[in-house]
Parts: C-alpha cells; sequence; structure tokens
C-alpha cells in the first residue's frame, strides 16, 4: 500500500482532527489517562512542577491547572493547529505551534501527557523513544496508545512482539484501556525502523478515523540502558 512520510502526513485532515481533543478539559485529562494530574504535580518536591502536553488542543486543560496551581507549575503545550482558547501569553503557560514528530524541548519534565494524540503521529515509537529523554528521572510520561496502529511492512499488526519489546524497555501497556506509560528518564531504543505511515486506515478503537504506522522489524538493535540518576538535567 502507498504510505505517507510525516511531512505530508501533517497537511492530511485526518491528522487536524477538529473532534478528538480540542475542548477536553481537565477532568477529562484525569480521565482518559488514568491520573490525576494536579496530584502528580503538587508531588514535585523544592521547585515548580513542569508538565509537558502533547497534541494539547485548544490548552483549556493547560490553562485551567495553570490557573489552579499558581507559580508552582510550568506547562507546555504543544499542537499541530493553532486554535489555542487561552488569553494571549497566559502565565507560566508557553503554547507552542509545532509538529511533535520533529519540535525538541529545551528542558526535561516531570509530567509528559498525550490525550489521543498518538492516534494521529506517524512515527510513534520513534516519538516514544525521544519523550523517554525528555523526562526527568523521576518524571512519568502517559498517554492513550492503539497498539493495533502499529503494523509490519505487510500491514499485520505487529502484536505481541511489539508489547514485549516495550515491557523491555520499560513502557508499560494496559490492552484494555489503551494506555501507556514510562516512569523516569532513560533511552529507549525499540528494534524497528519508521517505513511510513497511512492516513486512510480509517477510525480506531474511539471510533474517529486515524493514522497506521508501518515498521520493519530489526531484533539486532540493542536494548535500552536507564540513565543513571542525577547524570543528566532535571
Amino acid at each position: 500500500m502507498p504510505l505517507t512520510t510525516d511531512d505530508n502526513l501533517d497537511g492530511s485532515p485526518i491528522v487536524a482532527n477538529t473532534l478528538m481533543n480540542r475542548e477536553r478539559r481537565l477532568s477529562s485529562y484525569n480521565r482518559e489517562l488514568g491520573l490525576n494530574i494536579l496530584d502528580v504535580l503538587h508531588a514535585v518536591p523544592n521547585r515548580p512542577a513542569r508538565w509537558l502536553d502533547l497534541c494539547c488542543g485548544t490548552a483549556i486543560a493547560l490553562n485551567e491547572a495553570a490557573a489552579r496551581l499558581g507559580d508552582d507549575v510550568e506547562i507546555v503545550g504543544v499542537d499541530l493547529v493553532d486554535f489555542f482558547a487561552c488569553p494571549p501569553n497566559p502565565p507560566r503557560l508557553q503554547l507552542v505551534t509545532a509538529s511533535v514528530t520533529t519540535w525538541r524541548p529545551g528542558t526535561t519534565f516531570d509530567l509528559i501527557t498525550c490525550v489521543h494524540g498518538l492516534h494521529y503521529v506517524g512515527d510513534k515509537l520513534g516519538l516514544l523513544s525521544r519523550i523517554a529523554d525528555w523526562l526527568t528521572d523521576d518524571g512519568l510520561f502517559a498517554a492513550n496508545f492503539d497498539v493495533h496502529s502499529i503494523r509490519q511492512e505487510n500491514g499485520i499488526p505487529a502484536g505481541r512482539r511489539l508489547t514485549t519489546a516495550l515491557r523491555g524497555q520499560g513502557v508499560t501497556y494496559d490492552g484494555r484501556t489503551h494506555r501507556i506509560r514510562l516512569n523516569g528518564r532513560r533511552t529507549v531504543t525499540l528494534p524497528y525502523r519508521y517505513l511510513g505511515a497511512d492516513d486512510q486506515a480509517g477510525p480506531n478503537y474511539t471510533g474517529q478515523p486515524a493514522v497506521n504506522s508501518h515498521y520493519t522489524w530489526h531484533p539486532t538493535r540493542p536494548g535500552s540502558h536507564p540513565r543513571i540518576p542525577g547524570t543528566a538535567a532535571s
């Protein structure tokens, strides 16, 4: 099947989904990710907590958290579409219009989230590997993830081989809730090479059209090595 490059994928109407994550409030984030955002941020000691939200939509939830936590938090929201609903230059909140496949942060974060945004990313596994390096040593990454969207070169889902590879890197996946998590900054190296994306894959488990990501399997690639706390900026 013809596959789309990530550069072309950013212009796809499937990726610029206006329904999936545009108006979510903080309570919806808690429900979708199975955690309490404010509790996670409150638990960071001795300095303002740093939260990065990828594919943040209108950033309503981020603005809500900034208003409730005040100087105790620094928040960055990234979205492909410049459709933010916050006041101009909100304090303690930086909003970035960019593709998550090319954007890079300048610091590490105590919490990184992505509510249903990974469904629209081409190289999902590449992004997961980068996110692991954006966490603080005690940081948490939590997101919605559809393991069936990761396909082999022949279009067949990667299946149990993928979830085993993820677990070997310290990444947990719950197939019942479609949630993925990673605790603590580390180097993640998955044995896959990205081939391209299919933005005509149709609806996934959410009922919304999504993007399948195609890879070849490279089992000889080395595994991950957790970073030693204190060796990287936090």
